[in-house]
């Protein structure tokens, strides 16, 4: 049996170091010699340990797991494209990356190893790998933009013609072929385009595993909730989704993270929390939640802004809040070097605002995602007829031609993907960096947030039934 043992967006596992190495633990019960272990991005951040390690904590997970092949996610660039090459040359295992280039437009790290293509042999037989990254990603990240990302199927689809010409130059034939993909739903296309046994996907954090154009089409999810073992040798590929509990810890990971951690000294105590607050996918993509009420909270207060807003997106999921809540616990929510921003937007700029928290016209994660959680503002919004009935700021109807401050994270100016009404025109100020607020604002006023019934979903229930 020829197995690929696949990981992605794992994020935020790093800053649970036991956790971290359960799953670590996991894969190399799943790896042997018919089995390689391949990953497709966000693998090196974002997390709290990750920006105490420039993403480089990674580093001691490849070497754990025997991780061969990684491709580029969004959050590889969050420390910069310098900090990215160095861990790259570093890196045991390989980046394959056939559609970012680099500042001077050529393709990016070949000098440090990266490679458009490569080709595993596993258990005798050889599997041609390519891989790709979300086009968008200079706009999803700052980091990123001054990078391209050329179109990603165009570019897989180059790669693989010169994969296959080299190797029908030696006369060897590829039994298998896989894209290593962080493309999200993009993912299709690639199925739908190109002659590929499977596409091993990542950045949209549900898992996936279906058959598009008789393409295996997988994804494992979110924090290493489940690793993905692949079955190249089965007519046609099959996936099965393992969980890292009960796994023996990878001996020596969880010691080596723990470590890396200590050094950065983030164990201040900023509130005690009595009600554990969740943040889970399902809650924060939910419709209104306590963690999300607290984010778009402090974000006004720092500013004095007439709306908070936190884009669900930006609230990384992880363990509840309970007891003890330290600095650690809220850089790991927000763990971007990125401040709070302040815009200013016309009364009609913010009813689309508001709109967008649905996302019926924007094409970014799930159809059932709810993306956004507001402070002093109120929204009613009816999910069948797409619409909003009702949308009050400090109780009072919003005016379309008045104008409004609205603190929001910094994100939210330079892309597109979530609210595309809001750019860098509306930026009027800007306060310290997200977490700072956050540990600010819980100093003064704690972290007791409640459900107050500022988001209102009507109909989500009978539109689903109807699907």
């Amino acid at each position: 049996m020829v197995c690929l043992v696949h990981y992605s967006d794992i994020e935020n596992v790093f800053d649970a170091p036991e956790r971290a190495a359960r799953l670590a633990g996991r894969i190399r019960a799943l790896s042997g010699p018919d089995a390689a272990v391949v990953a497709t991005g966000d693998t090196t951040a974002p997390g709290v340990l990750s920006l105490v390690a420039t993403g480089r904590q990674v580093l001691d997970f490849y070497e754990a797991t025997d991780t061969v092949l990684d491709t580029f996610g969004n959050h590889e660039f969050d420390y910069g494209p310098d900090a990215l090459r160095s861990l790259v040359a570093d890196a045991p295992a390989t980046f394959v990356s056939a559609n970012v280039r680099d500042e001077d437009g050529d393709p990016f790290g070949r000098d440090e190893g990266v490679v458009p293509w490569t080709t595993l042999e596993v258990d005798g037989e050889r599997v041609g790998v390519v891989g790709v990254t979300d086009p968008a990603t200079d706009s999803l990240n700052p980091m990123a933009a001054e990078l391209a990302f050329d179109d990603p199927v165009d570019a897989a689809r180059e790669a693989l013609a010169e994969m296959r010409a080299a190797h029908a130059e030696e006369t060897e034939d590829l039994d298998h072929v896989v894209v290593l993909s962080h493309l999200g739903a993009g993912d299709d296309d690639l199925a739908r385009e190109l002659d590929v046994d499977a596409v091993l996907g990542g950045h949209v954090h549900s898992r996936r595993n279906e058959v598009v154009a008789e393409t295996l089409l997988v994804r494992p999810g979110v924090n290493g909730e489940a690793v993905a073992e692949i079955d190249l040798d089965a007519e046609p590929p099959t996936v099965t989704l393992h969980e890292p509990e009960g796994a023996a810890p990878a001996p020596g990971l969880a010691d080596a993270l723990a470590e890396r951690m200590a050094a950065a000294d983030l164990d201040e105590t900023v509130d005690v929390v009595d009600e554990p607050i969740e943040r889970s996918g399902d809650v924060v993509h939910g419709g209104e939640c306590r963690v999300g009420n607290f984010v778009a909270d402090a974000f006004r207060w720092v500013h004095g802004a007439d709306v908070g807003l936190s884009n669900a997106g930006g609230l990384r999921q992880g363990d509840p809040w309970a007891g003890d809540v330290t600095k650690a616990d809220l850089i790991s929510l927000i763990p971007f070097e990125e401040p709070v921003a302040l815009a200013s937007v016309t009364g009609a700029e913010l009813g689309d605002v508001l709109r967008e928290m649905a996302a019926p016209d924007v094409d970014f994660g799930e159809d059932d995602w709810w993306h956004g959680h507001v402070s002093n503002a109120r929204v009613v919004w009816d999910d069948d007829a797409e619409l909003i009935l009702e949308a009050t700021v400090g109780g009072e109807p919003i005016d379309a031609d008045a104008r409004y401050t609205v603190a929001v994270s910094e994100y939210l100016l330079h892309s597109e993907h979530e609210f595309p009404t809001l750019g860098e025109r509306h930026r009027v100020d800007e306060a310290g960096i997200q977490y700072e607020v956050l540990a600010e604002y819980a100093r003064e006023h704690g972290i007791d947030p409640a459900i107050e019934g500022r988001i209102e979903i009507r109909n989500r229930a009978a539109a689903a039934d109807d699907d």
